[in-house]
């Protein structure tokens, strides 16, 4: 007799569900892919809603030209590993384009990923982006729903969203509005690193613990990059720090910590008090509205 399901067997049931029911019900959608730990679940899901199929999607990710190098290395790696295409958006085109005009060089690019998103939505005719949102990140995406309806401008009313009963979900759309898809919806950080231990996956070296040269600014741990100096009256420290969440250098703050492998990270997150976002996103602790207006305006 097989023994009972565990919470992470029906977390992953009802992705699988769900990755099938877009797959199912859209024309052309498409999977974001950072690299980074969510979108790697996003993978192994994948993988097990498909294989030994192809993903009937290619993988995208919104590159703001600011991103750890050793995230993109590996992202491009996995993409290989796996044989599957994958498109890089590129910030930088939008710039070059004038779609995206920055108030100073030194701007931080994270808040305009939105406009490259929906150029790139446009010009591949996607219907759906399936990412890797959950609802215990911030209050915006806890508003969300798990198939969240975009409008023919890419925007997002927060106030006029789809009924979800019984595990339905409605994909369809008219031409020009899509789909944002999120199958972990309902798993936490904390499942979220129990999945990858469950399923021993691979992950970017920055989120295991590491020396690395920090100053601390405004009450967060600023890593030192070409593209955030020190300023000339900063202290540079040497510090052993962690990534809980990648995403633009501008705007992702690594975390102290020892912890340098899967088990030890569960352990460091089972006891943490502070929100995976309130402590490492430097563009989300300006305003909790911000993220809110950002995703009403196509924000992932």
């Amino acid at each position: 007799m097989k023994g009972k399901l565990s919470h992470l067997d029906w977390l992953e049931s009802e992705a699988i569900h769900i990755m099938r029911e877009v797959a199912g019900q859209c024309a052309n959608p498409v999977l974001l892919f950072s690299g980074g730990k969510d979108s790697l679940c996003l993978l192994r899901i994948a993988e097990k809603a498909f294989r030994p199929g192809r993903f009937p999607f290619p993988l995208m990710h919104i590159d703001t030209g600011h991103n750890y190098p050793e995230v993109i290395n590996f992202r491009d790696n996995k993409t290989k590993e796996l044989g599957e295409r994958l498109i890089v958006a590129s910030l930088e085109e939008s710039m070059a384009k004038g779609t995206i005009v920055l108030k100073s060089a030194d701007e931080p690019r994270n808040k305009y990923q939105s406009i490259t998103l929906l150029e790139a939505i446009e010009e591949n005719g996607f219907d759906c982006c399936i990412g890797g949102a959950r609802r215990d990140e911030e209050k915006a995406r806890a508003k969300e729903r798990i198939m969240s309806f975009r409008d023919e401008f890419g925007q997002w009313d927060p106030k006029n969203q789809r009924p979800e009963l019984w595990n339905l979900y409605n994909a369809k759309v008219h031409k020009g509005e899509n789909i944002r898809a999120f199958p972990i919806s309902n798993w936490t950080e904390m499942d979220v690193w129990q999945y990858i231990e469950k399923e021993k996956l691979e992950l970017p070296s920055i989120y295991f613990a590491h020396k690395r040269d920090v100053v601390k600014r405004n009450g967060a741990i600023v890593p030192i990059t070409e593209v955030t100096p020190a300023a000339s009256d900063e202290e540079v420290e040497n510090m052993m720090v962690r990534f809980r969440t990648v995403g633009d250098i501008t705007c992702t703050a690594p975390v102290a910590s020892n912890a340098d492998s899967v088990e030890k990270i569960i352990i460091e997150t089972a006891s943490t008090l502070i929100t995976e976002r309130g402590e490492t996103r430097l563009d989300d602790q300006v305003s909790e509205a911000s993220m809110e207006q950002r995703k009403k305006e196509g924000y992932f």
